[in-house]
């Protein structure tokens, strides 16, 4: 288990001995609101905000948010004091989590905290297709039963635009919810680009070629 002091400087020791920056950063407004709720757990101060990844919902991972006895963390987790607040994340959610803030949502009105994470979970994650044909074909079949079907959780797809099998470059336009969404140039980056690339080994670079100053009414704000 790695820990630091509190302060602005707070980091986190690597395996290797190095420094890194925090796995998941909290907002000075959401550790505020997060020490008020730890204030009515019993042994209070003992207690670290634990943020785990549990699995995806279409493009995005979900989280359990809980309070955890400090001297119940393992040795593979990663844990620093931020503002007075211990912060948890398990061994194996700090890859998916890396660059994550905690923070309270942008709406006053809406309730609860929002982890706003860089991250995209894999679209191929456990699914098992057979891909055959042209590199064209492969990405269609992509499309049509693994990535659209994840997108339409958020009121979008992904549409092959064109491929240049000489350099190895796939084109993919967003459209629906993700045409003109914040989110949908991350989405492309780490979730479906990366699946791509998996997936059809060929394949050398995937681009966004998506007019998003053409959306309206995005998933997103």
């Amino acid at each position: 288990m790695t820990s630091t002091e509190t302060g602005p400087s707070d980091v986190t020791t690597s395996p290797d001995g190095s420094l890194a920056e925090y796995v998941l950063t909290v907002a000075p407004r959401a550790i505020e609101k997060v020490l008020e709720l730890r204030a009515g757990e019993d042994d209070a101060e003992s207690m670290g905000l634990r943020v785990e990844i549990t699995g995806h919902s279409g493009v995005d991972f979900t989280y359990d948010l809980s309070f955890e006895p400090l001297e119940d963390a393992s040795a593979d987790d990663s844990v620093t004091v931020q503002g007075g607040l211990p912060v948890i994340v398990p061994g194996g959610s700090i890859l998916s989590l890396q660059g994550s803030t905690l923070d309270l949502p942008s709406n006053g009105a809406q309730g609860g905290l929002v982890i706003r994470n860089p991250n995209r979970p894999n679209p191929l994650a456990g699914v098992d297709l057979e891909l055959t044909g042209t590199m064209a074909e492969k990405i269609q079949t992509l499309l049509e039963q693994s990535i659209n079907p994840s997108l339409a959780a958020h009121g979008g797809f992904a549409t092959l635009f064109g491929v240049d099998e000489a350099a190895g470059n796939v084109y993919l336009t967003m459209g629906g919810g993700c045409q003109g969404c914040a989110m949908s140039r991350a989405t492309l980056t780490h979730g479906i680009k990366a699946a791509i690339l998996e997936a059809v080994p060929e394949v050398n670079d995937v681009i966004d070629a998506t007019d998003h100053s053409a959306g309206s009414n995005p998933f997103y704000q």
